[in-house]
Formats: C-alpha cells, sequence, structure tokens
C-alpha cells in the first residue's frame, strides 16, 4: 500500500479520536482499511505459501492450506 494511504488511514484515525467524522471521511477510511486489509492478507498467504517446516529428521514439508 502506498505511503500517503496508510498516512490518511493514520490521520482519520487521530482525527476520529478527537471528533466525529463525517460521512464521507467514514466512507473513505472504511475503504482505505478493506484496501489494507485485502493487501495484508495477500502478502501474508505469499508468506505462508513460501513456509517450510523441518522435521527433526530432516525432512522438509511445505505448509498445506486449512479450507476452513
Amino acid at each position: 500500500m502506498e505511503k500517503a494511504k496508510l498516512e490518511r488511514i493514520n490521520e482519520l484515525a487521530r482525527k476520529q479520536k478527537v471528533a466525529p467524522l463525517s460521512p464521507e471521511e467514514k466512507e473513505e477510511q472504511r475503504q482505505l482499511r478493506e484496501e489494507y486489509i485485502l493487501e495484508f492478507r495477500a502478502s501474508m498467504r505469499g508468506i505462508l505459501d513460501n513456509t517450510v517446516i523441518e522435521r527433526p529428521d530432516g525432512t522438509r514439508e511445505q505448509l498445506k492450506k486449512n479450507n476452513q
């Protein structure tokens, strides 16, 4: 996510602590947070897809997807 968008998320969060956000700001905050979460999940999935478990006997096993 772009640095400017992260800064805007934080700016809106700080503003929300001192005063209510306008409906437009709330919608902007919701959209930015949704985008952030989607990118975070994609990044985490990439990390987990490349994670390997090494057993004590030296064998290596790729993590398997849990479909729950």
